[in-house]
C-alpha cells in the first residue's frame, strides 16, 4: 500500500474515529425515567433498549477504527490478522476498520466462538 494510500485511509479513520466519540457521549437514550402508565414504561424500555444498542454498536466501531489507526502506526494495516494476506482495497474501501480478509471475516462470522479477542491464530479453531 502506497504512503497516499496510507494518509487517505488514516483521514477516514481519524475522521470516522471523531464523530464516533461525539455521538457516544449523547447518552441521554438511555436514562430511565419512571412513568405511572405502564404503556409508556414500556415504550420507554423499548426505546431505551434500542438506544443502548446503537451506542454498543457505535462503541464497537469506535474501538476498531482506533485499532485500525495503530495498525497503520505499526505498519500492519491492510494485512489480515488471521491469515496476513493482504486485504482487498474494495473491502478496505467500504470497511477502513476491517482487521480480516473476506474469507476470514467469512470463517469468523460463520463460527463467531472462534473469535475471543483480536488478535493472530484466532480462527485456526475453526
Amino acid at each position: 500500500m502506497t504512503g497516499n494510500e496510507l494518509n487517505r485511509f488514516q483521514a477516514i479513520l481519524t475522521r470516522k474515529a471523531a464523530e464516533l466519540e461525539r455521538f457516544t457521549r449523547h447518552r441521554e437514550g438511555i436514562t430511565i425515567e419512571r412513568s405511572a402508565d405502564q404503556l409508556e414504561e414500556i415504550q420507554a424500555a423499548s426505546e431505551r433498549a434500542l438506544a443502548v444498542g446503537n451506542l454498543d454498536r457505535e462503541f464497537n466501531q469506535l474501538r476498531d477504527a482506533r485499532a485500525a489507526l495503530r495498525r497503520i502506526q505499526e505498519g500492519s494495516f491492510g494485512i489480515c490478522q488471521e491469515c496476513d494476506e493482504d486485504i482487498h482495497p474494495k473491502r478496505l474501501a467500504a470497511v477502513p476498520w476491517a482487521m480480516f480478509c473476506i474469507r476470514c471475516q467469512e470463517t469468523a462470522d460463520r463460527s463467531p466462538e472462534a473469535i475471543s479477542a483480536p488478535g493472530r491464530g484466532l480462527l485456526r479453531a475453526a
